[in-house]
């Protein structure tokens, strides 16, 4: 059974974690503009955490795309993390893949709040 989308961002001094959820799509299109002005108003580093992400479509990849497009333009690094195989399958395919290589995953620690790979705890704002 597929889980609803939904994308999460996760502010800590110095670093922000964007965390997409279920299926990615079009659907989430107002969430998606959100999390971007979320992200984008933070500072530091983002995060894209994209482990938990059954399905993406080309609106969930166009958010991926212009997230890094917006970061790379204020002067902010980008990280892909974690990406599932289907994930990585799509982003490969429309060419994206060595944009945003993957790299290890962001330490969670079971439903609480996130802790990024320094040990800072993220705290939820959307």
């Amino acid at each position: 059974m597929d889980v609803a989308g939904e994308i999460r961002v996760e502010v800590e001094p110095g670093s922000t974690v964007v965390r997409m959820i279920g299926e990615i799509d079009v659907a989430l299109r107002e969430q998606a503009s959100e999390s971007m002005v979320a992200a984008m108003t933070s500072d530091g580093a983002i995060v894209v955490d994209a482990s938990a992400v059954t399905f993406i479509d080309s609106s969930g990849v166009a958010f991926v795309l212009q997230l890094l497009h917006a970061a790379r333009e204020a002067g902010l690094a980008v990280s892909l993390h974690d990406p599932d195989r289907t994930v990585r399958s799509v982003l490969e395919i429309v060419g994206a893949g060595s944009l945003l290589p993957p790299e290890p995953a962001v330490v969670s620690a079971g439903s609480g709040p996130a802790l990024l790979g320094d040990g800072a705890v993220a705290t939820s704002i959307g």
